[in-house]
């Protein structure tokens, strides 16, 4: 059996909400960069889903048609040996022209795929429609996209006309190009449910092969939905002309996501979201890995199914986790072992795709509304070009047939194999976890300065991601003593070193210089030497005071420190201490912070002083960018995993005063400002000087949350 093979793909979809498009690749820039391809080509990836979309190509006339970017496109993707397999629809309604339910939309689509076919007759793989069955759902059923019906009849009637289009074209490529091949792609999951809706969860299980079924040609009046078609308005004529002209796909390509297998539950007070129905029971439509306190079928049994039914080539279309870093790679893992399992048991199991290789833009809203909410992939666009994540290593490793080795594939199971995934019922055993060949003994995490906030809050977040952590408090571990910090690290066997430690006073710092020096500098540098001694990894923190504050927009990673006080030379010279010691070390500036379990922090005493009638002041002249710290340490950790290095600017994005920052805080909180009291810096005679102005941005990559939004979610975890 040949081996494995990993495939990429780029998040590509056009939808129409009402009588706006949704564009992914302009949203991810892919439609402005060609050299993304090269990126891809370094991977390894021989083969690419490529989109070259009839809503962008042929907008305005199905007689007049742009190809220059496909012609582009297309040609480098030759020059670079890449296969692709050609999207001409993903998970759109097509051009204004038409829609699906449109009975013309089958020919016109075809016509389509035919002048494509024409200008490119070398291409030999295509998915003509992506998801036939979701889109379809998504369209014409939930009324999430356009023509945003909710109705079995325009359910079926959008499906049959996506089904019949991709016959269509099929047919009209393979005219062109006979050895053309039919990738078809569809969402691929098991419903289970309560015994009282055991009748729908065994419908849905059913309908979720119909796409499949009907190019098949298994579609007669023994299918189990026979009536169901019927009744929605579908006719045993066009039902047979499916059985007529069989278009069976050549590979089988199931996307698969954590949301795939669902569970139906009609205990609505238990489960307060994803409310639904079918017209004779109300129930919960839920994630079955947030209620099913045993293991789902998950992608094996996606797998499993797919193979019993149809005994045709599979391929793993799409695999995605819009989560933290870790629990991405967890995933790709998990969806790469569970095919290797697959192919040992006879299965024919062609590829697992790198989906969303550039990320992907509001699926959290099913891209019904444009907000910016982005889920990395292999890359992160956020900077000024794409960014490798930890996924792109790992996808590249894949692809050359080396075993992965990042420390946190081993770390633990994925969240999904927990017991804290659950949402209701008692605590359960967490499922059995199957470690990666690969995996070796576990490796824990360091941190230093165990009870400052900053600490703490990563002690707490990497038990949450699954991250063993061993935290040192200053008896436990003097940064400063170079064998105390060596027997630690030998002793600890960390992979990841995380100084938190560290003097924070500014304004004593200029009366207390030589410790300050020492705690900030010298543990630092300290630290890094032994952990580039012992080839660990190494993050430590600095600040926006590194910078003299005669900006006046945000300071970037290249601008140039000039701190104006003693705290900020402190941490300047331990920046470049580190980076001196340990090259590959990864220094964060940040700014002053605020979070939902310190009580000390600014945000803090500001509410729980102004709901006690009691007056606050705060400066009103120097500007900055307050960093929430969950934000701030997921991030963190985000970038560790990617094995990033060097300066790096974390911050909300935002900047505003203290003053104006505790009256925003309030106003959310529904807190009186009547007592708060905006003063300049000069007049509260501060020991340590401060620059004016320190808010931050970066040219690296903007990684964190907008400061409203941030805001948003203290007030609401503080109450």
């Amino acid at each position: 059996m040949r081996p494995l093979e990993v495939w990429g793909g780029v998040e590509c979809t056009v939808n129409r909400v009402g009588d706006a498009f949704h564009d992914q690749l302009r949203a991810n820039g892919h439609d402005r960069r060609i050299a993304d391809l090269d990126l891809f080509a370094d991977l390894g990836l021989r083969t690419l889903r490529y989109p070259v979309l009839w809503e962008l190509t042929a907008p305005d006339s199905p007689d007049v048609i742009d190809w220059r970017w496909a012609d582009e496109r297309l040609a480098r993707l030759r020059e670079l040996k890449i296969d692709p397999i050609v999207g001409l629809l993903h998970h759109g309604s097509g051009p204004r022209y038409t829609n699906l339910t449109d009975e013309r939309f089958p020919e016109l689509f075809a016509q389509y795929a035919r002048a494509f076919a024409e200008r490119f007759p070398w291409v030999e793989r295509y998915t003509p429609i992506n998801e036939l069955l979701t889109t379809a759902r998504f369209s014409c059923l939930y009324g999430h996209w356009y023509p945003h019906r909710r109705d079995d009849r325009s359910f079926i009637r959008a499906l049959l006309n996506e089904t019949r289009a991709t016959v269509l074209a099929m047919r009209a490529i393979r005219e062109v190009n006979p050895a053309a091949q039919l990738i078809q792609t569809d969402d691929l999951g098991r419903t289970t449910s309560t015994p009282h809706l055991a009748y729908q969860a065994e419908f849905q299980n059913e309908r979720r092969w119909l796409g499949w079924d009907l190019l098949c040609g298994r579609v007669d009046e023994h299918h189990a939905l026979w009536r169901y078609l019927l009744r929605s308005d579908a006719s045993p004529e066009e039902l047979a002309w499916f059985r007529h002209n069989p278009c069976p796909p050549d590979i089988v390509g199931i996307n698969h996501y954590l949301t795939s297998d669902r569970h139906l539950d009609e205990r609505l007070k238990q489960l307060t979201e994803c409310w639904g129905g079918n017209g004779r029971d109300a129930y919960a439509d839920v994630e079955a890995v947030r209620v099913v306190p045993h293991s789902v079928a998950g992608i094996a049994g996606a797998l499993q199914d797919a193979w019993e039914r149809y005994r045709i080539p599979i391929a793993i279309t799409e695999a995605h986790l819009g989560c933290t870093r870790e629990e991405q790679l967890r995933w790709l893992a998990k969806i790469w072992q569970s095919a290797q399992k697959m192919r040992k048991s006879g299965a024919d199991i062609r590829a697992v795709t790198i989906w969303a290789l550039l990320g992907s833009f509001d699926w959290d809203s099913l891209v019904t509304r444009e907000h910016g909410h982005y889920e990395p992939g292999a890359y992160d666009v956020r900077g000024n070009t794409p960014r490798p994540t930890a996924l792109a290593r790992l996808a590249k490793e894949l692809a050359f047939s080396m075993d992965p080795h990042h420390a946190t594939l081993i770390e633990s199971p994925g969240w999904w194999e927990r017991p804290t995934r659950l949402l209701t019922g008692p605590p359960t055993p967490p499922t059995t976890f199957s470690r990666p060949t690969w995996a070796s003994r576990r490796r824990t995490v360091l941190i230093t300065g165990a009870r400052g906030t900053l600490g703490s809050a990563f002690d707490r977040i990497c038990d949450v991601r699954g991250l063993d952590t061993r935290i040192c408090t200053r008896a436990e571990l003097d940064i400063c003593d170079a064998e105390a910090i060596s027997r630690v690290i030998e002793d600890t066997q960390p992979w990841i070193v995380i100084n938190t430690a560290g003097y924070v006073r500014v304004d004593d710092a200029e009366r207390e210089s030589e410790r300050c020096y020492r705690e900030n500098t010298e543990g630092a540098e300290l630290l890094a030497r032994a952990c580039a001694q012992h080839s660990v990894s190494f993050v430590t923190f600095s600040s926006d005071l590194v910078f003299d504050g005669r900006r006046t927009d945000p300071y970037l990673e290249s601008h140039e420190a000039a701190p104006l006080n003693v705290y900020g030379l402190s941490k300047l010279r331990a920046e470049r201490a580190v980076l001196k010691q340990h090259p590959d070390a990864l220094v964060i500036r940040t700014s002053s912070f605020f979070g939902p379990w310190d009580e000390f922090n600014f945000l803090s005493i500001a509410l729980r002083r102004l709901r006690a009638g009691e007056e606050f002041v705060a400066m009103n002249d120097l500007v900055v960018s307050p960093t929430y710290v969950p934000d701030l340490v997921n991030a963190s950790l985000d970038l560790i995993i990617d094995g990033e290095r060097g300066i790096w600017h974390l911050a909300n994005r935002g900047s505003l005063t203290w003053y104006e920052l505790a009256r925003r805080a309030a106003n959310l909180a529904k807190v009186s400002t009547v007592r708060l009291e905006g003063r300049s810096s000069r007049e509260l005679s501060l020991a340590a000087p401060r620059p004016i102005f320190t808010a931050l941005g970066s040219e690296r990559g903007l990684v964190m949350p907008a400061l409203d939004n941030a805001l948003e979610r203290y007030v609401a975890a503080a109450a």
